[in-house]
């Protein structure tokens, strides 16, 4: 809904603060607590580190795994069925003209609808589909990142542990503690 109001505005969803060169933005319904010690971590790291403290508020760069999931902030019926075909098949891969296929549609069709709705390219919500889909069962299970990486399609864990670290900002312990 954002991009289709604002479409002159660069949305990074990657992110829950986010630096231009005249402001400073934030998302989500308690980003401005992120934000506030974001500005006072700018002039003091021990300052935003004792208000967090008082505030109750754990330590994090990114809220990345709090974020509504896509899938809930959209009602497009071809992206509904594009997600579904594609968490049945997260394990065994991606492929465009399945996925095409699947959602009734053509794939530059497929392919610009998801831009357009959830500013990705189909193989790039695939992808989060599986971090999203990693990142539970890390925190709601005890299987090896190999045997979680296995499930949600990727070859083993070193490929796991690198992407969450990339996307989410956060280890394999880290999400295993809940932090």
């Amino acid at each position: 809904m954002f991009r289709q109001r604002y479409p002159n505005v660069t949305l990074d969803e990657s992110r829950m603060i986010v630096n231009s060169t005249r402001f400073t933005t934030a998302g989500a319904a308690l980003a401005h607590v992120d934000l506030a010690l974001r500005i006072i971590r700018e002039r003091s790291p021990a300052l935003a580190a004792l208000v967090a403290r008082y505030l109750l508020v754990e330590a994090r760069s990114s809220q990345a795994e709090f974020v509504i999931p896509d899938h809930l902030a959209h009602a497009d019926p071809m992206v509904e069925r594009f997600e579904c075909w594609a968490r049945r098949r997260l394990a065994q891969g991606f492929s465009l003209a399945e996925a095409a296929s699947a959602a009734g549609t053509s794939e530059r069709t497929l392919a610009r609808r998801l831009q357009s709705v959830l500013g990705k390219t189909p193989l790039s919500y695939f992808q989060d589909l599986r971090v999203e889909h990693a990142v539970h069962l890390l925190r709601t299970g005890n299987a090896s990142v190999d045997q979680v990486a296995a499930q949600v399609g990727y070859s083993d864990g070193v490929t796991l542990r690198a992407l969450l670290r990339r996307k989410l900002g956060r280890g394999v312990r880290e999400l295993r503690r809940g932090g």
